[in-house]
Formats: C-alpha cells, structure tokens, sequence
C-alpha cells in the first residue's frame, strides 16, 4: 500500500463537525482511549510548544510517552511519535488495514464520509494503546469541543491561549472561541490555563470549570520573575522553581513552560514520579521545529510559521528581543484561509526592511503573490517589494541579502520545500 497516496484520498478539513464519527470507531475498537493517561492540551497558539515540552519532561523521566500533533510539516508520519520516534508507513498501513472496513462500514451508513483528521487520530489511540504507552500528550486539530481528539477523558487539560483564529468554525468573537476551547475540560479533573488579558474569556473558562467539578489551576505572568535571555537561552523564575532555563526562543515560551511547570506539579500530585532534573533538562533540550527555528547558517534564515495575530505579535517581538540592529529580510507565504491583510499590515511596519511575496508551493491554496504585493502597496512607502516563486526566492536572496538575517513567515506548509531546497544547497 501506498500509505501517503491511501490518505491523500481523505478529506483534509472539517465537515458540520461533530463526534459522532470518532464514537463509532472507539465503539468498533472495545473503547481504546479509555486506558490512556491523556494530557490533552488545547489552544490558539502554544499548544504546539507545550506538547513538545510536556513529551520531552515526561520522556527524560523515563515514561513510555506517545505524541500527537499537526499540522506536520514534512511527512505525515511526523502527526504519531512514541518517545519521539516518527511511526513508519509499515506501522500506519498495518493500523489502516485494521481501520479500513470500518470506514468503509461507516462511509455506507453515513452522508458525510470519515475526514483524514478522524482516521489520523483514531489511529494515533490505537496505536499509542497497542504500544502501552504510559503517557499521551494529544494537540488538539481545531477548537477543542468538536475536535476528534476530545474523545478522551485526560488527567489534566490544557488550555495555552485564546486568541482570533478559525473563526468561521470556532465563532466571531473571543467568548465563543474560548468556548470551544473549553469542550477539553471534563468532569472531575483538572485543568491549566495561562489567564488571559480579556475578563469575559477568563469568566468562560473558569464558569466551565465549576460547572464540571474540574480543579483550575491559573498560570499568570506576575509568578515569571528574575526574567533574563541571550541568543542560545532564556532564564526565569516561576513561583518555588528558581533558574528555570529554556531553550525555545521568544517571550511567550516563559508562560508555555510555567504551563508545563502547573502540568508537572499536578501528575507528581496524582504520585507519579517526575524528577526536578527531568523537569529542567525536558524544558532546556525540547526541539519544536518551525518555530522561530534557524534553518541555515550562512546566510542566517530562520522559520517561523505564524499565521495568525497572536502568533505574529510574538514573532515580532522575537524579532525586537534578538535582531534589532541587524537588516532583516522577509519571505512571506499565506494561505488563503488566513487574515492575510492582518499579517501584512503587521510586518509592514517595519519599514527598513525587505519583503518577498511567494505564493507558497500551492498556488491553490496560497494568495497569489501579485495579491500579496498590492495590498502591501497600501500600507508602506517601503519600495523594496518583490514577487518570486518560493523556490526562486531561496536564491535571490543566497545571491543578493548573504550578511542579513532572512525569515520564512506566514506558513508551516512550506517548511518541507524551503528545508529540502536549503538541503540540496548544502549537498552542492
């Protein structure tokens, strides 16, 4: 079986989204997810960052850990990991073979077919049960109460932040949003959450928690003290944890890490056994790739996919704390279903730099390129503006912008082309 050409078949959004689907298969199945100690986090931005560190703490304490995540950003293979190791394609056709009759089963009965999100994650339970795995640390795809993943009933939810993004599934406003959000909250158990800026979102959250006799534990940024950082780390104080360093760039990570800290404390709590070390060491080596990563050396580049207003606020705040002074380039790909205008008017402030518009490596789901300019147009003076295919845009800048520091911006689609194209480069 050609396991990437079998799934390419699935639909990859969502339909009227509910769980009725992913109830089938845990029924099919004898209910796998049920014998899982599940960490389900969820958010708008950082859960991406915090599944990594709460996998990486809980694998140097010597726990059998399984991960899931997305989007991926090279191969599917990278959505399921057990103690970081990708699955194969001989383990996903294995499990396919497995699941196949019964979407075919289900796909009879039902008007709207099995998504490839729903087969992904039914998977990824089967798979982390087959294997024992000791813990699952589960990022939710969208939202949270209609998400496939929020078929489990986890020992501690996690919700990262609040923030504008889906709108046309999660709600217009950040009420609804964090509504969605707080489906992961379940009866009887607990919950992290990082306290937002906005009372209404806080009051949401905290309503939910009450309402499902769930024990909320609060992460706010006046418990980050002692706060100091160079170019390789970032070192902070939160409440009784004394130099805490880490190694994911930009401010943000401070909450993400103290979220994890809260997480850490409530398992050792339940007596599972989690060494301080094992906290430190998971929080100082944690590998998130895409963001805020440096890709190559010379000439400095460095990916961040943000795609969304908070995540390109604390891009750019990235971009104060650590090159200020240096001339800055930056190649930009958008995919449609994003605020684009939101995202360029934002970069565009910075109006000594150069921007590059590409259309990503899909012209059908990216802006075009000319798009992108013409709005960019309207917000900056700035007249070094250029369009270049994404591929092409690697060289023009290898060949015209060597001593500045280039950033690819706006989409973790592309990861894959601008990694295998800088790869090819290095071979040469």
């Amino acid at each position: 079986m050609d396991v990437e050409q079998y799934l390419s078949k699935f639909f990859k959004g969502t339909k009227n989204p509910t769980l009725k689907a992913m109830e089938y298969f845990m029924d099919e199945f004898g209910h796998p997810e049920k014998d899982l100690k599940v960490i389900h986090i969820a958010g708008t931005n950082g859960k991406g960052s915090c599944t990594e560190m709460m996998t990486n703490i809980l694998i140097n304490a010597g726990y059998k850990v399984g991960k899931f995540i997305s989007p991926h950003l090279v191969k599917y293979n990278e959505r399921i990991a057990i103690n970081n190791k990708n699955i194969t394609n001989e383990q996903m056709e294995s499990l396919i073979q497995k699941i196949k009759p019964k979407i075919d089963k289900y796909n009879n009965e039902n008007e709207v077919p099995i998504t490839l999100f729903e087969l992904e994650t039914t998977m990824a339970i089967l798979y982390f049960y087959e294997n024992n795995c000791d813990f699952v640390v589960l990022e939710t795809g969208l939202g949270g109460l209609y998400d496939c993943t929020n078929i489990v009933t986890p020992i501690v939810s996690i919700i990262t932040s609040i923030g504008y993004d889906h709108m046309h599934i999660l709600g217009k406003t950040l009420v609804e949003i964090a509504e969605q959000k707080a489906g992961i909250i379940k009866e009887n158990s607990e919950t992290v959450f990082a306290l937002s800026m906005d009372n209404d979102v806080n009051d949401k959250i905290k309503e939910t928690c009450i309402q499902r006799k769930n024990k909320l534990h609060l992460v706010q940024k006046q418990d980050i003290k002692n706060y100091s950082y160079n170019q390789d780390f970032q070192k902070f104080d939160y409440k009784s944890y004394k130099d805490i360093v880490i190694n994911l760039k930009g401010e943000k990570q401070l909450l993400n890490s103290s979220i994890c800290i809260e997480c850490i404390e409530i398992l050792r709590e339940k007596s599972y056994s989690i060494p301080e070390d094992a906290l430190r060491i998971g929080l100082k080596t944690v590998i998130h790739r895409g963001r805020f990563e440096t890709i190559n050396q010379k000439p400095l580049m460095i990916f961040d996919g943000a795609h969304n207003k908070p995540a390109i606020e604390n891009f750019r705040k990235s971009l104060e704390m650590y090159y200020k002074k240096q001339n800055r380039v930056f190649i930009i790909s958008i995919l449609k279903t994003k605020d684009y205008k939101m995202i360029l008017q934002q970069l565009l402030e910075d109006e000594k730099s150069v921007f590059i518009f590409t259309d990503g490596n899909d012209k059908e789901r990216y802006v075009a390129k000319e798009e992108l300019l013409e709005t960019a147009k309207k917000y900056t003076n700035n007249e070094k503006l250029y369009v270049q295919d994404l591929q092409k845009s690697i060289d023009f800048v290898k060949e015209n912008y060597k001593n500045d520091v280039i950033f690819f911006v706006g989409s973790f689609y592309i990861y894959g082309t601008v990694t295998k194209k800088l790869e090819e480069y290095r071979k040469h």
